[in-house]
């Protein structure tokens, strides 16, 4: 299980990302549409004046269930061991343990 300041920290990017979203995208747009490099250059100043952790790319997927970061399934948004115990305890729908 992930260290609860982990998983509040993940928690408080998330918030921060759709805060700025609508804003950065704009940013993006009219950065875009400007064909002068000094209004570029003002633009380019406005987005990294930003909170870096308001950006997209610093998300990070974690299993809703652990707060584990790695080997987790967007289908289900869980870990990869989270789902095989779920799957022996027939918790999800069509998924089944092959074996041969």
């Amino acid at each position: 299980m992930a260290r609860k300041s982990l998983i509040q920290r993940e928690k408080k990017k998330q918030r921060l990302e759709r805060k700025y979203n609508l804003l950065r995208q704009s940013l993006k747009k009219e950065m875009s549409e400007v064909s002068s490099l000094d209004e570029k250059l003002e633009i380019y100043r406005k987005l990294q004046s930003l909170p870096r952790n308001s950006a997209p790319t610093r998300l990070r997927r974690r299993c809703l269930k652990t707060g584990r970061p790695r080997a987790n399934y967007r289908d289900f948004e869980l870990s990869g061991y989270i789902i095989r115990e779920m799957a022996h305890a027939c918790l999800l729908a069509g998924v089944t343990k092959s074996s041969w």
